[in-house]
């Protein structure tokens, strides 16, 4: 017994020495407490020997706890390359950020990065911060020096394109993704927000070069091939936007977007049976379920139906008021627009629907809508002219048999 306790004695004086030039080489106070805590360990094993104690099991775990094995666990992990003040650092500012005081986060980065300037994850953590507050430079700033410390923080890289398109500097952000995806191909965020920014400058087909490129690593990726049907769409290719509108339905059926684009171009088409299909499936989502009632109103409208038209429109300004102008506005609408419920409520008082669609969406949608107010009702009047053809041929054959 008295071997093992001076073994014990021994070692943690040994590790208490390793621990305390460590303070001294880095010149950091977070060692401290470690340092404290071993001290009292050490004494109370001093104290058991002068005085032939015997202490219980559970005092003796404490004490090979705070003596020996949590210097000997920091030890090891600092040889690997891991810092330990870093490290309680960094739980420090997780702490903060949970409480929600940021200010403090903040303190404790600056701090961190003072002793540490090479800490590439407090950079992230404090670019974070800095993004969060709306001081989108800053986080570029911190964002680049995390760069410069790990060249493989791939994220960082992302985050620097980011900020860079958000700040109107969409040419840079476009030489910094292209960066990353040489040295990670495979990243499909990285492959996303290029194609975008090429969309959003119209950069059409270098835009599908880059989401076809993607496919390669992600060949099942829903963002891709949606991404793809916005861009079919914009090139009025719409036979390959339904491809790709499809596919990204297919790949997951609960994302309503690409139903609704496939109900857009099929109404364009005149193909009244699977645009309603489309739009029916749209109603299963509340961010979606107005403008497919509206889009239903106007289908059976097209096919006769005044008095499902006019339930399915007056579903649609129930959600949103915005409709009231919209279908009144409507040439088609114009037979039943008299049996639109209009709610008693100012213009002024009729305020935009917030959605979560994306710029590209609203672009693309729009775009739809457009073309069916020209390719659409030059198709109406054909059907018009059809069955007129139709009932004339109808009545010089009854004529013809009289």
């Amino acid at each position: 017994m008295l071997v093992e306790k001076i073994i014990f004695s021994v070692l943690a004086f040994y590790l208490f020495l390793l621990m305390f030039f460590k303070m001294i080489k880095k010149i950091d106070a977070t060692y401290v407490t470690l340092l404290i805590l071993q001290a009292v360990g050490i004494a109370i094993s001093f104290i058991e020997i002068i005085f032939t104690l015997k202490y219980n099991i559970i005092v003796k775990i404490i004490l090979y706890l705070i003596s020996i094995v949590i210097p000997a666990i920091i030890i090891y992990l600092e040889r690997k390359g891991k810092n330990f003040s870093e490290f309680i650092y960094l739980q420090l500012v997780k702490f903060y950020q949970m409480t929600g005081n940021t200010k403090k986060s903040k303190d404790i980065l600056l701090s961190l990065i003072d002793k540490y300037p090479k800490s590439c994850i407090a950079h992230k953590m404090l670019a974070e911060i800095y993004e969060k507050e709306g001081g989108m430079r800053k986080a570029i700033d911190e964002y680049v020096i995390a760069v410069e410390i790990n060249k493989k923080d791939y994220d960082s890289y992302y985050k620097i394109s980011y900020l860079l398109n958000e700040l109107n500097k969409p040419d840079d952000a476009i030489v910094m993704l292209n960066t990353l995806l040489s040295k990670k191909p495979e990243y499909v965020n990285a492959t996303i927000l290029l194609g975008d920014i090429l969309s959003a400058q119209e950069r059409y087909k270098e835009a599908l070069n880059v989401y076809t490129n993607g496919l390669k690593y992600s060949p099942n990726n829903y963002d891709l091939y949606y991404s793809m049907g916005i861009v079919y769409t914009m090139l009025n290719d719409f036979q390959n936007a339904k491809i790709c509108y499809e596919k990204a339905a297919t790949i997951n059926s609960l994302l309503y977007n690409a139903y609704y684009s496939l109900g857009q171009i099929n109404l364009i088409e005149m193909d009244l049976d699977e645009a309603e299909k489309y739009f029916t499936k749209c109603l299963e989502d509340k961010e979606q379920e107005p403008d497919a009632y509206y889009k239903l109103g106007k289908i059976y409208m097209l096919r006769g139906d005044h008095e499902n038209a006019v339930k399915f429109v007056n579903l649609a300004i129930e959600l949103d008021n915005n409709y009231i102008k919209i279908a009144n506005q409507e040439p088609v609408f114009i037979p039943v627009k008299s049996k639109f419920q209009i709610p008693i409520i100012d213009e002024e008082d009729i305020k935009p629907r917030n959605t979560k669609h994306s710029k590209k969406e609203k672009k693309a949608r729009e775009h739809l809508d457009d073309t069916y107010n020209v390719v659409g009702k030059l198709n109406i009047h054909k059907m018009s002219t059809n069955k007129k053809i139709k009932t004339n041929e109808i009545f010089k054959d009854e004529k013809e048999r009289e």
